[in-house]
This record gives structure tokens, C-alpha cells and sequence, in this order.
């Protein structure tokens, strides 16, 4: 080789070096930056606790360069308040108690929702053979504007009776109200699906909430308006680790149903997680996209003024973030379809 050649080849060659470790030392240096924290807070989590907690499992995270603490509330209304002080980055809540706060002139924005489909059941006591043998009876529910007493109500409508039909005892949550079920002093209660299938024989499944309140949604992932400021990107990256972990709780059962029979103690024998999961991927009620139905949460808007739970109405234009949903799901990956 003559010498104009060699001395080509060893200038291609010191290039070529130049650029894989410039190539190394991005890479090195972006595995080498601290994850950043992304405090995100849900509602203590029942039978579907595989699916609501697979996000801070595996590397889903770690993935996307965060690290996800996930905070467990009692209720809602806990977590909307840590959330506006700032504790929090996200939530996973109520659209309806999203829309109350926003409407009160809340910083809050919808991001997303992750269970979009409506799971409530009206569960009543064997004798209770149709929806118009409950006048004259009492139903447990909720405070108004609460989903249990939503739905009571759009059934009761729907059957041609009205609240004053039936008394309307408001409970603060689905234990309670199973509990008066069970021992009698109520003849009918809203409750999750997780009880139907440890509910005793003289016990039977009046309505599905679904059927009755299609358009009510369960489950969002809310931010402030701040951190989708502050943080945008971050926030992007988040949801595309929920995307990418709702994608595989989905499609690997095993693995949610054994996160959720250790994250709520349940015994191999109860069969409340198999029956939530199944629920919940068969009747789409769990979705790895994170829609945003507008016309849901008009929906949804309507019968909270209705209950006078709140007097003027939202502008779903200013609350919802489409874009930083949008960049998520690009982040992720496109959806693929079925089981990978």
C-alpha cells in the first residue's frame, strides 16, 4: 500500500474511533445521571393491584431515567390535596373529584386515563328480583356526587323510580357497604366487582355500572399545571413508563395476579384477583392508550351540576393535556397489539 494510502486509512480509522467513543461516552454518561424522582400517588389499591402497581416493578421506570415512588392514599380526596401542596407529581384518581377540584379553580389537569371504563356493580339481596322491587327499600351508597350514588341514581331513573322511592344510605366505602349488605341492614349496595365473586349465595348481581353509566370513567392520571410546566418532559416520561408497564401487566397475568396477591396479602385460594383482571381486560376497562373521552368527561361534567356538586363547568380544552400524552405514547414505542 503506498504511503498516501496508508495515511488515508489511519485517518479514517482515528475517526471512526473518535465517533464510537463519542457514541460511548453519551451513552455512558446518560446510564451514569441519577434517576430523577417522580413521587406519584394512588388510591390503596384491591384486587387490581397488579395492574396499578406494575409501573414501580422491573426497570419500567429506571427505562424512561426516573424513579417512581408510589404513594398510597385512603382516599381520593387525600390525594388531590398532596398533589396541589406539591408533594406529589401525579395521581391515579377520580376524573370526577379531577373535574370538582378544577371547577373549584384547582390547578389540575387530566394527562390521561388509565381505567376509563366504568366497574361499580349493584349487588342486591336474593329477594330483590328486579331494580323496581327496590322502592320502599333502603340502597347503600355514597355522599352525592360520589360514583356509588351517581350510579344508584342513573338506575333508579333508568327504572322509572326516583331517590325519594328508596332511602339512600351514604357510606364511606365498599367494605362498609358490603358488610351492611351481607348482615341485612340494607337490601341492595354499590359496590367494586372484587366482592362478587366471595359474595354469598343470597346475594345476587342487580346491575353492572357499565351498562347503566357507560360514560362514567374510573381512573385518570391528574398533574398540576405546574409540574406539566416545570417538568414537561419528565411528565412524558412517566407516562410512557405507565404505558409500557400497563402493556405487560396486560398481557402477563401471571405476573399481575402474583404482584397483587402480594401487595394486598391475599390468600392463593381467594379469587378476587384472577376475577378482577380478567374483568378488567376483557370489558377494556383497563387501557394501555390513556384516552382522554372528552365526550366522557362532558358526561361525567353534566351529572356532577346536576347534583349540585359543582355550579359552573370545567373547560376541557384548558384542563386536558393531549400533547404530553401524545409525546408519551412516542416515547413508548407504537402500540403493537396483542401480547409482547
Amino acid at each position: 500500500m503506498s504511503r498516501h494510502g496508508a495515511s488515508r486509512v489511519a485517518a479514517l480509522g482515528a475517526a471512526a474511533g473518535l465517533v464510537t467513543c463519542l457514541v460511548t461516552g453519551l451513552a455512558t454518561g446518560a446510564q451514569a445521571q441519577s434517576p430523577k424522582l417522580w413521587r406519584h400517588g394512588i388510591i390503596e389499591p384491591k384486587s387490581d393491584a397488579g395492574l396499578v402497581l406494575m409501573v414501580a416493578q422491573k426497570d419500567f421506570a429506571e427505562r424512561f431515567g426516573l424513579k417512581i415512588d408510589v404513594v398510597k392514599f385512603k382516599n381520593v380526596g387525600l390525594a388531590v390535596k398532596a398533589l396541589l401542596a406539591g408533594d406529589l407529581e401525579s395521581i391515579e384518581a377520580g376524573a370526577a373529584e379531577g373535574i370538582v377540584a378544577a371547577a373549584q379553580g384547582a390547578d389540575l389537569k387530566i394527562a390521561g386515563c388509565t381505567w376509563p371504563g366504568q366497574r361499580h356493580v349493584v349487588l342486591a339481596r336474593a329477594s330483590v328480583a328486579s331494580v323496581e322491587e327496590l322502592k320502599g327499600k333502603t340502597i347503600a351508597a355514597s355522599a352525592p356526587g360520589l360514583v356509588p350514588d351517581l350510579l344508584t341514581r342513573a338506575l333508579l331513573d333508568k327504572h322509572g323510580l326516583t331517590p325519594s322511592d328508596v332511602k339512600i344510605a351514604s357510606f364511606a366505602a365498599d367494605p362498609d357497604r358490603f358488610r351492611a349488605l351481607i348482615a341485612g341492614g340494607v337490601d341492595a349496595a354499590v359496590v367494586t366487582p372484587d366482592y362478587l365473586p366471595i359474595a354469598p349465595k343470597d346475594i345476587r348481581l342487580l346491575a353492572a355500572g357499565r351498562d347503566v353509566i357507560p360514560k362514567f370513567m374510573r381512573l385518570c392520571i391528574e398533574m398540576t399545571g405546574k409540574t406539566l410546566q416545570d417538568r414537561r418532559g419528565e411528565a412524558a416520561r412517566f407516562l410512557a413508563a405507565e404505558i409500557t408497564a400497563m402493556r405487560h401487566a396486560r398481557c402477563r397475568k401471571d405476573e399481575a395476579l402474583k404482584l397483587t396477591r402480594e401487595a394486598t396479602a391475599a390468600k392463593p385460594d381467594d379469587p378476587r384477583p384472577e376475577f378482577v383482571f380478567d374483568d378488567a381486560v376483557r370489558n377494556l376497562d383497563y387501557d394501555p392508550t390513556l384516552p382522554i373521552p372528552i365526550d366522557k368527561l362532558a358526561w361525567m361534567q353534566e351529572q356532577l351540576i346536576k347534583t349540585g356538586s359543582i355550579k359552573q363547568p370545567v373547560d376541557f380544552e384548558k384542563m386536558v393535556d393531549r400533547d404530553v400524552r401524545a409525546k408519551a405514547l412516542e416515547v413508548a414505542g407504537k402500540e403493537k397489539g396483542g401480547c409482547y
